[in-house]
């Protein structure tokens, strides 16, 4: 008797489980950022968004003016980076992505690697922080400017990511191909640094916010590696050939052992979304980072420089989704 009433409970225990969990689920609209490398920057921007959504959904429960009445859940998971973010969002698997400036730029034209595969409805949402190209090379191998890359092994970075997209404009410019090189290899941001401190290559290419962990992990490692100059005709030639380009420094002190200014060239990173997405989603997601804006930039030190009236022009190729239209016109920041 004592076992049948035992399995009752439980049972009924495992119901009211069940049944909560379905609650939650009906009551829940789920989304998805997406992101890059798991040590990246645009990693730590999907989960602070998210967090920020989180944090309104919490004030609301409190009854503040602030918050949000529907129950959205995001995930931020680690991608490949901004090609294949866009790519998940043009096919419906992904509602928002982080992908670089000039990326939104070719996918919503259709040019470069969209070539062909134009995203029309590809929609921007706010930019982020500034991104430089750094190419950063061990100590050992002597490398202090693109040309010293000759016979080198370097990382140009995974197919899809916006490392691997700027790393081959660069080459274009450069006039060279992947035979310039002594090896090539494909590995993810979160990948290269460590084969870089074992010494398994001399050097990769990575477009991030600084200052960033992974790169200060590879200043002190047994690499001693530093960011290396990208200057001369070529770059400029690269950079003025495109609005989404700039050029950007890397002060000296940045990270450790670095005792000179790193000259360079960058993009912004940027948060997009689909025209087939929401008004009140992208809403939602437009006023939760930017009612806690403080609390937003906190989450990374490359977020410490955002101003709110740059976040909604400066990298932005797409039209602008309507929802985060609605929230910047509200607050009059258009």
């Amino acid at each position: 008797m004592k076992k049948i009433t035992s399995l009752i409970s439980a049972f009924l225990v495992m119901f009211a489980i069940t049944s909560s969990f379905t609650s939650i689920a009906k009551s829940a609209e789920f989304f998805t950022i997406g992101t890059g490398g798991p040590t990246g920057v645009y990693f730590q921007t999907g989960n602070a968004i998210c967090k920020m959504l989180h944090k309104q959904a919490i004030a609301k429960e409190h009854g503040r003016k602030k918050g949000i009445d529907t129950a959205y859940r995001c995930t931020a998971p680690s991608t490949g980076g901004s090609n294949y973010n866009i790519g998940q969002i043009k096919d419906g698997e992904f509602q928002f992505g982080v992908a670089q400036s000039d990326w939104q730029y070719h996918a919503v034209n259709g040019s470069s690697k969209w070539k062909g595969k134009k995203f029309g409805n590809l929609r921007a949402v706010f930019s982020v922080h500034n991104e430089p190209f750094q190419i950063w090379a061990s100590k050992k191998s002597k490398v202090k400017d693109f040309k010293g890359l000759k016979g080198k092994t370097v990382n140009i970075g995974n197919p899809g990511s916006g490392q691997r997209g700027t790393m081959e404009e660069l080459m274009k410019a450069m006039g060279v191909d992947n035979s310039y090189f002594k090896s090539t290899t494909e590995l993810t941001s979160s990948e290269q640094v460590k084969a870089l401190c074992d010494g398994k290559i001399d050097a990769f290419g990575y477009s991030v916010g600084f200052p960033n962990g992974a790169m200060e992990q590879a200043a002190t490692c047994g690499a001693k590696a530093s960011p290396i100059n990208l200057t001369g005709s070529q770059v400029k030639g690269l950079i003025s050939g495109a609005d989404y380009y700039a050029k950007a420094v890397i002060p000296k002190g940045t990270y450790s052992n670095q005792k000179k200014d790193a000259t360079t060239f960058g993009v912004k990173a940027t948060v997009v979304t689909s025209a087939t997405v929401s008004d009140e989603l992208v809403y939602l997601v437009t006023k939760a980072v930017m009612e806690n804006f403080d609390d937003f930039k906190a989450q990374h030190p490359a977020f410490g420089f955002l101003e709110k009236k740059n976040m909604i022009k400066d990298g932005l190729s797409a039209p602008l989704h309507p929802g985060a239209i609605k929230y910047y016109k509200e607050v009059g920041l258009m």
